[in-house]
């Protein structure tokens, strides 16, 4: 399909030169001697070359009518008088390039090819953001249990805000779905979303990583490199296994979250930044706290809104459809022929612990495709790992904790105990139970009694 360009130039003679030009190189042109005239059809310019100097309008002024009708559009200006200061102003206001007079034919064609390609890179990248940003949609993240319909309810309720959210749950189970869910159907949906493992980033550089750095901060830094955080700024920062993250970290994580400012490692200059943060864990970030590894005041201000994923063990209505999801994205991929999943096969699948959860699910249902060579998936397609052995001393002690109780009651029922025993002196309750006072306060803060 043809490209169409607007010329806007009072100069007739220099206006046709140009049009016959783009003529011959293919182009639709429309053409118009004055900004107003340009405007009434802007809207259907695929490229815009417009003189900086225009009868009743300033070409910049002109810039900014046409950003308003056509954002997306590629504006190159031409001008006669030409200066670093005018080029400055007019790429701060969206223009694409600019051209000096007198300019060659050949050297406009260069310049109009370039504007063109870069529009063409950034429509496929605004296509890709809105692909990706369905992938996200409720409906792409399968979970018909009631536990994952209520996590998709808070993902609703939370995702237009800019509260923090803490993702607590085993590896597997689809954190890295509900982060990108969050920021997709937040505001920032079309600013960075910025992944950091804390797990993969070595500790001697996660500050540098996450921070950023000057020019001769350490040996090596040959220039200065912006962090994670400033590539996320207006956008969301998802940290991943945020459990690993070293102590002197946390100290400018928690800065991130109050202030909303750092500084690059070898500067004195402070950034503000504006970011939205979504932190993940598969660790219990309780025991952290009284191991002392992780900072109580981080804690609290990364757990705002707090979001347990449950197993796929504890949601097992979900298996047949994530299997059937799995089986219609493999297929294709690993060339094989089956279409459906059988009886007998989603039976094997549901009695499976699934130590792995959904990734787990994921990898089994691409090796049965492999495997198969049928248009169906049976049992005997499915290759499962074995059930770890329990040795007999495991199997017996099935009544560990008193008949019907569960871990959380029988804590709670011993820290009462130790109270009512300390005449609710909470320090000599905390010895009793060997706890220190901090780890005491915060579980009694979760039980919901005054700490």
């Amino acid at each position: 399909m043809k490209k169409r360009i607007l010329v806007v130039e009072d100069e007739e003679k220099l206006r046709r030169v140009v049009e016959l030009q783009l003529m011959s190189a293919g182009f639709d042109v429309d053409k118009a001697a004055a900004a107003e005239e340009g405007l009434r059809v802007v809207d259907r310019a695929d490229l815009v070359i417009t003189d900086l100097k225009l009868p009743n309008m300033d070409g910049l002024e002109f810039l900014s009518l046409i950003r308003r009708q056509n954002a997306h559009v590629p504006v190159i200006l031409m001008t006669a008088f030409g200066s670093v200061e005018t080029a400055v102003a007019a790429m701060k206001k969206g223009a694409t390039d600019f051209l000096q007079k007198p300019f060659s034919l050949d050297h406009l064609m260069q310049v109009i090819q370039k504007a063109l390609e870069v529009r063409d890179l950034r429509d496929e990248n605004r296509k890709l953001k809105e692909e990706l940003g369905r992938r996200y949609e409720y409906d792409n993240i399968i979970g018909r249990s009631p536990a994952m319909q209520e996590i998709f309810a808070t993902v609703e309720r939370v995702a237009p805000t800019r509260a923090t959210v803490l993702l607590a749950g085993e590896s597997g189970v689809g954190k890295d779905l509900i982060a990108r869910a969050i920021h997709f159907h937040s505001p920032r949906r079309d600013r960075p979303l910025v992944k950091i493992n804390c797990t993969a980033i070595p500790e001697n550089l996660m500050e540098s990583e996450l921070f950023g750095y000057e020019k001769g901060a350490f040996t090596g830094a040959q220039t200065s490199k912006p962090g994670k955080f400033e590539q996320a700024d207006t956008g969301t920062v998802f940290l991943d296994e945020i459990g690993d993250v070293p102590p002197a970290v946390q100290v400018k994580l928690l800065r991130i979250l109050q202030e909303r400012e750092f500084e690059r490692l070898g500067s004195n200059v402070t950034r503000r930044i504006d970011v939205r943060v979504v932190a993940a864990t598969n660790q219990d970030l309780r025991e952290a706290l009284e191991q002392g590894t992780f900072r109580e005041d981080l804690y609290y201000r990364l757990n705002v809104v707090p979001m347990n994923i449950p197993p796929l063990r504890d949601r097992k209505q979900d298996i047949p459809f994530l299997a059937n999801h799995f089986l219609k994205k493999l297929a294709p991929e690993t060339g094989s022929r089956a279409e459906s999943i059988s009886p007998a096969a989603i039976e094997k699948l549901m009695g499976y612990h699934w130590p792995g959860n959904v990734r787990e699910l994921e990898n089994v249902i691409e090796r049965s495709l492999v495997m198969c060579t049928g248009t169906e998936l049976d049992a005997a397609d499915i290759r499962l790992e074995p059930a770890p052995s329990r040795n007999d001393r495991a199997h017996n002690d099935t009544h560990f904790l008193p008949e019907g109780m569960t871990l959380d009651q029988y804590e709670q029922d011993l820290i009462r105990e130790a109270l009512r025993r300390a005449d609710g002196n909470k320090s000599q309750a905390a010895r009793l139970l060997g706890l220190s006072r901090n780890a005491l306060r915060y579980r009694l803060t979760q039980m919901g009694m005054e700490a």
